[in-house]
């Protein structure tokens, strides 16, 4: 391809080439890292409002996968104008650097999208473990207490598979299933939330798990669909900037 490229740009002045070649490189150039840049921190800033609940209970451990998607979107957006500026300087070097950073992000995005189509199974086998203890270790207060009534009411559902796996908890031994399985707030009360059968009426009956583990495949078909997306588009970006930086090291030496 970089050899086609080069023919075609050899019908003209060695000055109109050079030219030619920065500015119609230029544009093809200028969005590559910026748009990933820029979907990349709405992925992160997303993942952080919406997912935030669902990332808490899959993550055994605190983790800062939001962050690392904004900060690493911000990076490369930056590295995106330093892409513009190799460009439009012409500047061989930079535009090998240019190519090497696009060359890292493409593998890291296709190693993340692989890895999350892989390990889909794992992350849902990590889900029920990890809420089956939420609902064991239920206070009302803590995080992951607040993280199940957010999941309980924002998807209308109660329970692992159903209502009746908060039997087990202690929690209801002493305040029995908690208020976020309600169907309507105000038709509940604290006695009838103690009793299985009276609750059973008035609480949500769909379990959460089926619902969060398919909200969770439907997003992240999503995201790994837009990272492929992204992953390609900046393959062609490193070809061409590596077309661009042969070119110019050519027009050079012919110069001389």
């Amino acid at each position: 391809m970089c050899s086609l490229l080069l023919n075609s740009f050899t019908q003209h002045s060695s000055t109109s080439r050079t030219g030619s070649a920065v500015s119609g490189l230029h544009t093809s150039l200028l969005p590559q890292l910026q748009i990933t840049g820029v979907i990349l921190l709405a992925v992160g800033v997303w993942g952080k409002l919406t997912l935030g609940t669902y990332i808490s209970l899959i993550a055994e451990n605190s983790t800062n996968a939001p962050y690392v998607l904004i900060g690493t979107g911000t990076t490369i957006i930056v590295f995106g104008l330093f892409g513009c500026f190799a460009t439009c300087r012409g500047s061989p070097w930079m535009l090998k650097l240019y190519a090497m950073f696009l060359s890292l992000v493409f593998l890291a995005e296709l190693v993340a999208g692989i890895s999350g189509f892989v390990f889909r199974h794992e992350i849902k086998d990590t889900f029920l473990r990890t809420y089956t203890e939420a609902i064991q270790n239920y206070n009302g207060n803590d995080e992951r207490s607040l993280a199940v009534d957010d999941v309980q009411q924002s998807l209308r559902c109660c329970g692992i598979q159903n209502y009746t796996n908060w039997s087990t908890s202690p929690y209801f031994f002493e305040h029995g299933i908690p208020p976020s399985c309600c169907m309507n707030a105000s038709d509940c009360n604290p006695q009838d939330l103690r009793n299985m059968t009276v609750a059973a009426t008035k609480i949500n009956q769909k379990g959460c798990y089926d619902l969060v583990t398919s909200f969770m495949e439907t997003n992240m078909g999503i995201i790994a669909g837009v990272a492929f997306g992204i992953a390609f588009s900046q393959l062609i970006g490193m070809l061409l900037a590596c077309c661009l930086s042969r070119f110019i090291t050519a027009n050079q030496y012919e110069m001389v």
